[in-house]
């Protein structure tokens, strides 16, 4: 490359901003760092900031800011609250903006990045989850590519490139070179392998009886506990199915998901003559994120993990029994249901996930809460905007935390 992209990571501190952070190290002279946000970890964001000369840093936290600052003595502007990452995410002097931030509080930031001009490089689910509708439709009228981080969405997205059409969340801007057929009329279906978590191989467990401890046992995967819960449930599957109706632009009925323990086939796509293509690698998330931060180019990292699939030995791949993890219906349920319903599932989930991590729920708490509060919500006429986004999200949760008192 001649020049070097500019990115600003919300969420540095998490795993995925610390991978994005190191895939920045893995390729020299390719990326700059010009702006890192973070919620209240003032230490690991300072040390962030002193490693890779970064000027600008933000922190939700303004008590968290205070201390940033204090130990950068200067060595980086640093601003807090909420306000100051929605302008980190906007500051002009960037190419791209990798979100990698928990839950709703995203969404301003993204949406910010959208207004400023910036493609967006996405690992939160709940932007689209709750605002897809909002914020593919913005990301169309300011010209913006939205690049998927999920390592499912990622497998879809590559499947797509790699077979000469152009996925819908990357029709933002002309590129020259690149094919312009859209994706959509030759898919067939889309389907997201699931690793299971802790409990689909685990019929004789009686979900009445399971603890947080045992609920956060995943097989496979090392995530914070919102992620892990929402495994062991499966509702991040019913996420990932609404992140990819918005992405792909195609309906969710055309969206399965198939539970595939050993976690090499990241996702497939299905044509309409019969062919399927997936994306295959070992289980690590260095792979996804460096796709979405390189692409539309492959680089070369010598650190990042091959797979052999001569040692994977055998793959299996079982679809999930709906009866057994309601969540997944649910997401379908509040997806055709439209307007509001789907942010308002978002947040009751996560107030139910967090009411069972407390030790005041049941683990099915979750979804019997979630499925009655998005069967609840309130029709919504025509596109729902920001305000309606919000509103719906702050009744959903008043609504979860009265039903679990």
């Amino acid at each position: 490359m001649d020049t070097e992209k500019r990115i600003v990571l919300l969420g540095s501190t998490g795993s995925i901003g610390e991978n994005v952070l190191r895939i920045v190290s893995d390729l020299p002279g390719r990326f700059r760092v010009v702006g890192l946000a973070a919620g209240r970890n003032a230490d690991r964001v300072a040390q962030q900031a002193a490693e890779f000369g970064v000027p600008r840093v933000a922190l939700a936290d303004e008590a968290a800011a205070r201390r940033a600052a204090d130990a950068l003595a200067g060595g980086a502007r640093v601003a807090g609250g909420a306000e100051a990452v929605r302008d980190l995410a906007a500051i002009p002097d960037a190419d791209l903006v990798v979100c990698a931030m928990v839950g709703m509080a995203a969404l301003g930031p993204v949406l910010a990045a959208i207004d400023a001009g910036h493609d967006v490089a996405l690992a939160t689910k709940e932007v689209l989850v709750a605002a897809g509708e909002l914020v593919t439709a913005r990301a169309r009228e300011k010209g913006v590519d939205l690049l998927p981080i999920d390592s499912e969405h990622s497998a879809i997205f590559q499947a797509l490139n790699d077979c000469g059409r152009l996925p819908a969340c990357v029709r933002g801007r002309a590129k020259p070179g690149l094919p312009s057929a859209p994706s959509e009329p030759i898919v067939r279906k889309l389907w997201l392998t699931a690793s299971g978590g802790p409990f689909f191989f685990r019929p004789e467990v009686d979900f009445a009886k399971v603890t947080p401890a045992l609920a956060l046992k995943h097989p496979r995967w090392r995530m914070g506990p919102k992620v892990t819960i929402d495994s062991a449930t499966m509702m991040n599957k019913g996420l990932e199915i609404l992140e990819a109706r918005w992405l792909f632009e195609v309906p969710a009925d055309r969206i399965g998901v198939l539970v595939h323990p050993e976690s090499i086939v990241h996702s497939l796509v299905e044509f309409e003559d019969g062919a399927q293509l997936a994306q295959l690698g070992v289980p690590d998330m260095r792979l996804p994120i460096q796709y979405a931060m390189t692409w539309p180019d492959r680089a070369a990292n010598g650190a990042l993990p091959r797979l052999s699939l001569a040692e994977a030995g055998e793959l299996h791949f079982r679809e999930p029994d709906p009866e057994r993890f309601p969540c997944l219906r649910i997401a379908r349920d509040a997806c055709a249901k439209g307007g509001t319903a789907t942010c308002a599932m978002n947040a009751a989930n996560e107030v139910a996930v967090q009411s069972f991590l407390a030790g005041k729920a049941s683990f099915p708490a979750i979804w019997e809460t979630v499925g009655r509060v998005a069967d609840e919500t309130p029709p919504c006429v025509g596109a729902p905007d920001l305000g309606a986004i919000l509103a719906a999200d702050a009744w959903a949760r008043a609504r979860a935390a009265e039903l679990l008192a």
